[in-house]
Order: structure tokens, then C-alpha cells, then sequence
């Protein structure tokens, strides 16, 4: 065997070591759980449908194989004359509402990944750091006064994002940012952030734009359709690459400043990199679905738990069980009242919280990774 053979063998081995039997149990078992929500989202509502229809119309060669079908999903152009109404209900109502919920989980589960390799904090999250909250009281000032503007949501709501972390980070500042200083500067930032967004509610004169706001300040997938598909894909592709690109950078954060600088590190360059590529992802999924909590919590502590640190695979980890979690957990909210339909954030909290709770009494050093 020729020395070049030798060569390539090691570096095919050293490229995709990271491949492990719980990373593809993991991914298997999510689409697992993805497909039977996705079955069950599609099937029930006020046009019912059998498993067997509702499979037969998600899998229509007619759609899935026309060209102008997805023109009209992925441009917004006219819909096609020929539709049946069982494929319009899938496609057009259906379908969307659950693409919506896996870019929005996976958003939200990598953003949450990222963020907790920035602060070598287990607790650190969107939601939690206030950077939710940040890229929220931007969104909402954009919906009652620039509604013009909504086309840039995502990038708009990465600003308040941004500013948001920044603050967080200044006030957690004290010859360092501890894990348990940041968290708290990040219930800081969000508590302020929150108030004003709930005093905006004061300024609205209409009911209707009222209750809508109240519904995305919960976290909704409701009435989702193709447009926020466009609105939230090409920045959900951008963010999802970007991280995948950083991961090696992230497993050297969690190393330490000492050990990361002594490896020629500029790390508060990749910090800064990382956390901008963190503030697209959470951004990108709130300006579709608005504020849904705990996500970029709980998924990633389940998938390091399962997978390991390494951040290959959990990022990768991540981009599978997010979408699992939260479109499942949507389906919970909209058959737990049928007819009544609860904001997904609603169920997400009803997990997260309990599960918070269950990490805090399990670990006694709870926070620093």
C-alpha cells in the first residue's frame, strides 16, 4: 500500500471520527419522532384525513415533482388551477406550519448550543441570556410602526439580538464573566426588554393587532404558511453552515481561556464570531415563530448528554432533535383543547420549566461545562 493510500486513509478516518453509533441513534430517533408528528399535524383538523391520505398527499409525485408547485412555495407565485383541495389543505396549510417548526427548533436548539460554549455555561440559552427578549422588542416595533420593513425581520431582530448580548455581557463583566453573572445579567437585560415590549401593548389601538402580538410574545406556529418558509430559510441555511464551520473553535472555548489562548487563539475574536453566528439563529426563528422558551435549553443538554461535547455532533445533534422536540410539542398544543389551539410556547414551557427544575436538583455544580 502506497504512502499517499496510508495518508488518505488517516485523514478520511480523522475527518469523520465523529460519526458514533448514539449520534445516528440519535438522528434516526428524531426522524422517527418527526415523521409521526408530521403524520399526526398533517391528519387531524377540521379536514380530516386518514394516515393513509394524509401519507398519500405528503408524498404526491404530482407536488413533489413540479417544478411550478415549488415555484409556488419557494417564489410565492400563484397557485396551481389543478390543486385538489386535500392536496391544498396538506401543502398549503399543513406542511408549512411544520417546515416552519423544524427551522425554528433547529434554530433555536443551535443557538443554544452556541451560546453555551461562549459562557462555558449549561444554562445559557437565547431565552435566558435576554437575547431573546432583545431581538423580540425589535420584531415588535417593526410589526406596529415599520410593517413595511418585515422583509429584513430577520436581520432587524439580529441588531436587538446583538445589543442585547452586548449589554449582558457588560453588566456580567467583572475581571471575567462567570457562568452564574451572565445568567444573571441576562435575567436583567430580558426583564427590562419584556416590560417594554409589554408597554408597547398601550400604545396599539386595535384589538386584533393586540392579541396577535400577545400570541407571538407566547410563541406561535399558528397560521403559519409559506411566506415565513421564505422569510426564515436562506438565513437558517446561512447560520446552520456558519456554526457547523466554528465547531472545532467551540470545543476549544469549552477548553478555557488559558489553555485556548496558549493554542494561538484570539479568543475574543471567535467569541464575538461565534456568538453574531448564535444571534442569526435565534433571530431567524423569532421572526417567524416569535418567543418559544426553553428550547435552546433542553435540546442541547439532552444531545450532550446522549452524543457527548465534541460540537460536531452535537450541533449536528441539535439540527435533529429541535425540529423533533418542537414540532412534536406543537402538536400537543394544537390537539391538547381541540378546537382551542395553544401557542407552542405554552407546551415548551410546561417541559422546560420542570426539566430546569430537574437539572438544578441532580447537579451540585450546575452552570459552568
Amino acid at each position: 500500500m502506497s504512502e499517499l493510500s496510508v495518508r488518505n486513509q488517516i485523514s478520511e478516518r480523522f475527518t469523520y471520527d465523529w460519526i458514533s453509533p448514539s449520534l445516528i441513534t440519535v438522528i434516526l430517533g428524531s426522524i422517527g419522532v418527526l415523521s409521526v408528528a408530521t403524520l399526526a399535524q398533517v391528519s387531524f383538523g377540521t379536514y380530516q384525513l386518514t394516515l393513509a391520505e394524509a401519507w398519500r398527499t405528503v408524498l404526491d409525485p404530482n407536488v413533489l415533482f413540479s417544478v411550478r408547485a415549488w415555484e409556488t412555495f419557494l417564489l410565492g407565485r400563484s397557485l396551481p388551477k389543478e390543486f385538489s383541495r386535500q392536496t391544498l389543505v396538506v401543502w398549503n396549510i399543513r406542511l408549512p406550519r411544520i417546515l416552519v417548526g423544524v427551522l425554528v427548533g433547529a434554530n433555536l436548539a443551535v443557538s443554544g448550543a452556541i451560546f453555551q460554549a461562549i459562557t462555558r455555561n449549561e444554562l445559557a440559552s437565547p431565552y435566558i441570556l435576554g437575547i431573546s427578549q432583545g431581538a423580540g422588542l425589535v420584531i415588535i416595533v417593526v410589526l406596529m410602526f415599520f410593517p413595511a420593513m418585515a422583509s429584513v425581520l430577520p436581520i432587524l431582530a439580529s441588531a436587538g439580538g446583538a445589543v442585547a448580548f452586548v449589554l449582558v455581557y457588560a453588566i456580567a463583566w467583572k475581571d471575567g464573566a462567570s457562568p452564574v453573572r451572565l445568567v444573571l445579567a441576562g435575567v436583567i437585560v430580558g426583564t427590562v426588554f419584556g416590560s417594554i415590549q409589554s408597554g408597547l401593548f398601550f400604545f396599539i389601538d386595535d384589538l386584533a393587532t393586540v392579541m396577535s402580538a400577545r400570541t407571538w410574545m407566547a410563541g406561535s406556529l399558528i397560521g403559519k404558511d409559506w411566506e415565513q418558509v421564505r422569510l426564515a430559510l436562506p438565513f437558517t441555511a446561512l447560520a446552520l453552515g456558519l456554526a457547523l464551520l466554528i465547531s472545532r473553535q467551540l470545543n476549544v472555548l469549552l477548553l478555557g481561556e488559558d489553555t485556548a489562548k496558549s493554542l494561538g487563539m484570539s479568543i475574543e475574536k471567535v467569541r464575538f464570531g461565534a456568538s453574531a453566528i448564535g444571534i442569526l439563529c435565534a433571530s431567524a426563528a423569532i421572526a417567524v415563530a416569535g418567543l418559544v422558551g426553553f428550547v435552546g435549553l433542553i435540546v442541547p443538554h439532552m444531545v450532550r448528554n446522549l452524543v457527548g461535547s465534541d460540537y460536531k455532533p452535537l450541533l449536528i445533534g441539535c439540527v435533529f432533535v429541535g425540529p423533533a422536540l418542537l414540532v412534536g410539542a406543537d402538536v400537543g398544543a394544537r390537539l391538547a383543547l381541540n378546537p382551542t389551539q395553544l401557542p407552542v410556547g405554552v407546551i415548551t414551557g410546561l417541559v422546560g420549566g420542570p426539566y430546569f427544575l430537574y437539572l438544578m436538583r441532580q447537579k451540585t455544580n450546575l452552570g459552568e461545562i
